[in-house]
């Protein structure tokens, strides 16, 4: 089913710093789940098989030290990126990149974004952390890193005003941006502290259908979807848009004990793929640089020079703006933030492993935030799971 004309396009859009946004069809590396997942773990089996023959001869991978001609970056049409929507429309990252073209790419869930950057079609994403979580694991450490965090909240389950409690959720039909994706890993994972169980080929006592957002929002004001975990604005959409109500927001499962903020847990962080940082050191800390004055700027701004910078920003980057009221709930459920708050990723890849879209793994090197702090001036912890 394609989205309605009002919504944002869920596709790929491709945007050359300096340019209009110009929607356009599906790239053709948004393709099948099969074929998407055996192109992730071909391209970095390649890689970790570089990085091994590397390290067996005792050298490290070679590392070029001239600035890319292109930096190509992913990112969504959420609210939750929006360090990436204000990057972009306010020119912060370009200008940093100096001669380095900027040009992006517009996804609509995590997993379609990894399979893009382990096919070498971009270079650096803001995500969400399950699929990063997920690409390391598959490629043994060999394909991304985590060099910052963007953004915390912001992730709701939403659902008909008639399910008033988890135990109203049994043989019902609830939504998801993608499967592996963060949301998905959350709801699922959730379910089963409720007692339910899922499976990711469908069916199960709760059945789950990974959507893309606009058709979720089309599917849950038809009546075809009892619910949805999503992240801002798509929650905001569905309460405001299609009267859901909340049963689980998710800044309620986080307690503090594990990132240090209660409430916080991170929605999306910026990953970059190893090979191209390897060789590109500089235009790594010039995107860093960028990201970080967003994110300043995000939190400095009145609310509404920010809502309306935001808003033209989605509106160039998925073709539509959205309600002032949409913008103005979602900014309330989300902190801007450039600590990816790594003391939370075992429990994200245990609740990975316990939804059945990772394996258990050693994550340890998963982040790199030196660069980052030598941007930011400040000490951000990768708490044992990198450099920090």
């Amino acid at each position: 089913m394609s989205s309605t004309p009002e919504d944002p396009t869920p596709g790929t859009t491709r945007i050359v710093a300096g340019e209009p946004a110009r929607p356009r069809r599906r790239r053709a590396v948004e393709i099948g789940a099969a074929v998407g997942l055996a192109l992730l773990i071909g391209a970095g089996a390649a890689v970790a098989s570089t990085v091994s023959r590397n390290n067996d001869a005792g050298t490290a991978p070679a590392a070029g030290t001239s600035p890319a001609a292109e930096l190509k970056l992913g990112y969504f049409g959420n609210i939750t990126h929006a360090p990436a929507l204000i990057g972009v429309s306010k020119g912060f990252i370009a200008k940093e990149l100096g001669q380095t073209k900027l040009s992006t790419e517009v996804f609509n869930a995590g997993p379609a974004a990894i399979e893009a950057l382990n096919a070498g079609a971009i270079d650096a994403t803001y995500i969400g952390p399950n699929p990063a979580i997920n690409s390391y694991v598959k490629s043994k450490g060999a394909s991304v890193s985590i060099i910052a965090g963007a953004a915390s909240g912001g992730a709701q389950l939403v659902v008909k005003p008639g399910i008033t409690s988890p135990a109203d959720l049994r043989g019902r039909t609830l939504a998801t941006p993608q499967l592996g994706g963060t949301q998905d890993v959350a709801l699922r994972a959730w379910l089963g502290t409720q007692g339910y169980k899922t499976s990711t080929g469908g069916g199960g006592d709760v059945t789950i259908n990974p959507t893309e957002n606009a058709q979720t929002l089309k599917l849950f004001q038809d009546g075809k979807l009892d619910g949805a975990w999503l992240p801002e604005p798509w929650a905001s959409r569905l309460v405001l848009q299609a009267g859901a109500k909340v049963l689980v927001d998710e800044k309620d499962l986080w307690d503090g004990s594990l990132s240090g903020k209660p409430g916080e847990f991170p929605t999306t962080v910026l990953i970059v793929n190893k090979t191209f940082a390897a060789g590109h050191p500089d235009t790594v800390k010039a995107l860093l640089k960028g990201h970080v004055e967003s994110v300043d700027w995000l939190n400095a701004a009145p609310s509404a020079e920010k809502a309306s910078v935001l808003n033209a920003a989605l509106k160039a980057a998925a073709g539509k703006a959205l309600p002032a009221d949409v913008i103005d709930r979602s900014l309330q459920n989300i902190v801007f933030t450039v600590d990816p708050l790594a003391g939370t990723y075992q429990k994200l890849l245990r609740d990975g492993v316990d939804a059945g879209t990772t394996k258990e793994a050693d994550i340890n090197g998963i982040f790199d935030l030196s660069t980052l702090d030598a941007v930011s001036g400040t000490k951000t912890s990768a708490r044992g799971l990198g450099k920090d």
